[in-house]
């Protein structure tokens, strides 16, 4: 296919300008914005495979762009941001990124992050499939058409939260603890990564539980990790 194309936003043109020479050296297309409308609008127009998308912009924040592009589309988004602050990352996490990176960053950790989101977008997971289609009780998850449904309705989910779906069900009833779930997923060791994954698991829940509070398939196992129960 085509060379891969990511979207970088940043009100600062210096940075915008600076990310897309490394990116460029990656092979990867680069386009420009330095607000979140702009953003929206070349994705409107472009067919764009990532994201990095700086949180404090003028006329539409980092925050609010993310939450507007994922009401229409699931390609990985990674926030960049001066705060470093475990909250602020969390608020990004909540409101749909996949990946933060605070400011300011080592360029190579930047590409790194970039390269590992791309890997889980265009391959959804590098785990050998088992079966085409994986299922218990409602909840089924189709290998092939990279879709997770319940009760026969399809719920959009990001790359990594399918990911995090992918490795659970090919594995229902092992519990995977928090450490093993990121390393999986997002295949680079993990270092205080509980954040990141809890609240990747969080959205899960919302999207494929009828009450995430009383789950029925994506279960904590206190002290130990998460498993997808089986039926």
């Amino acid at each position: 296919m085509d060379k891969f194309k990511i979207l970088v936003c940043d009100d600062d043109k210096a940075i915008v300008d600076a990310i897309e020479i490394y990116l460029k050296q990656e092979n990867y297309e680069v386009i420009k914005a330095y607000t979140g409308t702009q953003a929206l609008d070349v994705l409107s127009k472009e067919d764009i495979h990532l994201i990095i998308l700086d949180i404090m912009m003028p006329e539409m924040d980092g925050l609010k762009a993310t939450v507007k592009i994922r009401e229409i589309q699931n390609i990985p988004i990674i926030l960049l941001s001066a705060k470093s602050e475990d909250t602020d990352k969390i608020i990004g996490l909540n409101f749909g990124a996949d990946d933060y990176v605070t400011k300011p960053f080592n360029p190579l950790e930047l590409l790194a992050r970039v390269k590992s989101q791309m890997r889980r977008y265009t391959t959804l997971g590098s785990i050998p499939v088992k079966n085409n289609v994986l299922a218990t009780g409602g909840l089924v998850l189709d290998c092939e058409t990279k879709e997770v449904s319940v009760d026969g309705e399809i719920i959009k989910l990001t790359a990594t939260e399918y990911g995090i779906m992918k490795l659970l069900m090919e594995n229902m009833g092992r519990v995977f603890s928090i450490d093993e779930i990121y390393e999986k997923v997002w295949n680079e060791p993990s270092f205080s990564v509980e954040n990141t994954v809890a609240v990747h698991i969080r959205r899960i829940r919302e999207k494929i539980e009828i009450n995430p509070k009383e789950p029925k398939y994506l279960k904590v196992v206190w002290g130990i990790g998460y498993k997808i129960e089986k039926y």
